[in-house]
């Protein structure tokens, strides 16, 4: 396994009339990776990123990458309802160089089958037609209300076993993120709350994917480091501010909130700014 780490999903700051305020961004990315993180996930669920166009977004992917920000640090999430939109995102971001994606299933209509969740990934994958191509799949049921599932995953796997390449599990259950990283050994499984760090690297599972990365990278990093090091003791320490930051920060709404304590740290009130319905 190759793909690992502690990564930022990464907050998105507007301007006074919402468009993605690039600049604030990059500046942003470029002091998470300071700070520790192995790469950020820009325009997953934490960047607001369903209240972005298509065209919004790959302008924006492109003016960070002319301005610096390295591909191999950057994972681009890609799912949408419409097939057509996430074949186009991602192919934009694989011409970019960018070739690790986080894609979440079809998420309009609820209570489909595993079959129907099955092709619809097998056809974006087919659309998409790129063999660098490395997708992670993203479970996160209780905002998406689709849940990908053990039988989804299994013959995504089988079908595709250069382009599956990892998991973004953000149920909350620890107990579920430990059962993938058991079931499927040979897929990268992240953690979405950066309060399992620990047991998910012990599992020996990938890392984390975290909202509160994008305040707390360095207590992720040095606890991934003192793991990886045979530092037990050390990682099991760091895993205290880990947790209370995390804590903290479901005392209330999370992507608000975030940026409220961003704007706050600061001393930079425009990244309260949050489109709505947020």
């Amino acid at each position: 396994m190759t793909l690992g780490g502690i990564w930022a999903a990464v907050l998105t700051p507007c301007d006074a009339v919402g468009a993605i305020d690039v600049g604030r961004w990059l500046a942003h990315g470029r002091r998470l990776l300071a700070q520790g993180c192995h790469g950020l996930a820009l325009f997953g669920t934490t960047s607001e990123t369903q209240a972005y166009t298509v065209a919004e977004r790959q302008s924006a992917l492109e003016a960070a990458l002319d301005a610096g920000l390295s591909p191999a640090q950057v994972m681009v999430g890609v799912g949408c309802c419409a097939r057509g939109d996430t074949v186009a995102l991602a192919r934009h971001a694989l011409g970019l160089g960018i070739t690790r994606l986080l894609m979440l299933p079809p998420f309009f209509y609820k209570n489909n089958t595993d079959e129907g969740l099955y092709r619809a990934f097998a056809e974006a994958i087919d659309g998409i037609a790129d063999a660098r191509l490395e997708v992670l799949l993203y479970h996160f049921p209780q905002v998406s209300g689709v849940p990908v599932t053990r039988g989804v995953i299994g013959r995504l796997l089988a079908a595709y076993p250069t382009q599956v390449r990892g998991l973004k599990d953000s149920s909350g259950d620890l107990a579920h993120t430990l059962g993938l990283i058991e079931a499927f050994p040979a897929l990268a499984i992240f953690a979405g709350a950066d309060s399992h760090l620990l047991d998910v690297l012990v599992a020996r599972g990938a890392g984390t994917i975290s909202a509160a990365a994008n305040l707390n990278a360095a207590a992720s990093r040095a606890v991934y480091d003192a793991f990886a090091t045979g530092e037990r003791h050390a990682a099991e320490a760091g895993m205290a501010l880990v947790r209370e930051v995390r804590a903290a920060l479901q005392r209330r709404p999370l992507i608000p909130g975030l940026k409220a304590v961003m704007a706050a740290t600061t001393a930079d009130p425009a990244w309260r700014r949050v489109r709505p319905p947020l």
